[in-house]
């Protein structure tokens, strides 16, 4: 039976990764040749200075497997829809994205979480009985925009707070805030996990790969940093869970040895005992964009337990 409570140290340990937080004046490279999530190194950050953060997560992870292990639960608010509000920081006008590619995440992220993508339909056989329809979709609210003199920002939320030059959440609660800025480092993207502070509560795209981008962002133009780091937010982890073979908390993924990059062939063979085959599809590893197209049931299920009344996300949309 996999445990559910964790320490602080083992929750440093589970979701450690080698990305670099620190606030890095220098712009992130024209040519990222791995995909790169913060959300981990993140999170351990907001750990070691917060200690009252690991008692929060384990009571949102008590109470996700115990409404998942609850078959007739049902959402308060029926369906879930998602107000999505856009941060928009820029120096450049390549950084000042347009409405057009902004409204074009948004539907990437209601097809992805639809199942109406395209590539759904790509998925192996051998998981065609666990492959989900997540049906949670999204609806933009509003775009803010701010000019700023910072050449990036780092992973330290600085793009979160309007006196360090940021944008600060609007309704964090009730809505899903994303900033699109320049992260730096290499980094794509981040998201904060449900029980971090509302004050720094959503998820961060770097401006080059939000939505559908140009071509000079390939492989990673086809808004599913997006899809990634909004599964986050919504407390999914890495595939792999950030450990050789590491548990990810879901029962119907299989084990990964570690992070998948560019487009594996399937099938892909594990080296984690037994022989299987790794799921290198999914959205929550670290594949280019055209690589991942699917969400499983259990990860549905876990997902969906957040909205559920009592859990952590139980107001937005409201």
């Amino acid at each position: 039976m996999k445990k559910i409570f964790l320490s602080a140290a083992a929750i440093l340990v589970l979701f450690s990764c080698q990305n670099d937080t620190t606030d890095s004046s220098t712009p992130a490279t024209s040519a990222i040749t791995h995909r790169l999530c913060a959300s981990q190194d993140v999170l351990e950050a907001q750990l070691a200075a917060d200690p009252t953060l690991a008692i929060r997560m384990n009571q949102i992870e008590a109470f996700t497997q115990s409404t998942i292990s609850r078959s007739n639960f049902k959402l308060v608010n029926g369906k879930i829809v998602i107000p999505v509000v856009v941060n928009v920081l820029y120096k450049t006008a390549a950084e000042n994205i347009s409405d057009a590619q902004i409204q074009s995440q948004i539907d990437v992220l209601n097809q992805d979480y639809t199942a109406a993508n395209s590539d759904f339909n790509s998925v192996p056989a051998e998981w065609s009985g666990v492959k989900a329809n997540v049906d949670i979709t999204f609806e933009l609210v509003s775009i803010i925009r701010k000019s700023t003199t910072k050449t990036s920002w780092g992973t330290r939320d600085t793009m979160k707070k309007s006196k360090q030059g940021g944008i600060n959440p609007t309704s964090p609660t009730t809505t899903l805030n994303l900033w699109a800025c320049t992260i730096g480092g290499g980094i794509l993207g981040y998201a904060q996990f449900p029980g971090g502070s509302t004050a720094t509560d959503g998820v961060v795209i770097d401006s080059k790969y939000f939505g559908l981008s140009s071509a000079a962002s390939y492989p990673y133009n086809l808004g599913r940093t997006g899809t990634h780091e909004v599964g986050h937010w919504m407390n999914l982890r890495h595939i792999w869970g950030d450990a050789s073979c590491g548990d990810d908390l879901v029962a119907d993924t299989p084990v990964a040895k570690t992070s998948n990059f560019g487009v594996p062939t399937y099938p892909y063979v594990s080296t984690c005992l037994p022989a299987h085959n790794e799921m290198t599809m999914n959205y929550m590893d670290y594949t280019d964009d055209r690589g991942m197209y699917m969400f499983t049931n259990g990860q549905k299920s876990r997902m969906t337990a957040i909205f559920a009344s009592g859990g952590p996300r139980a107001l937005i949309g409201q």
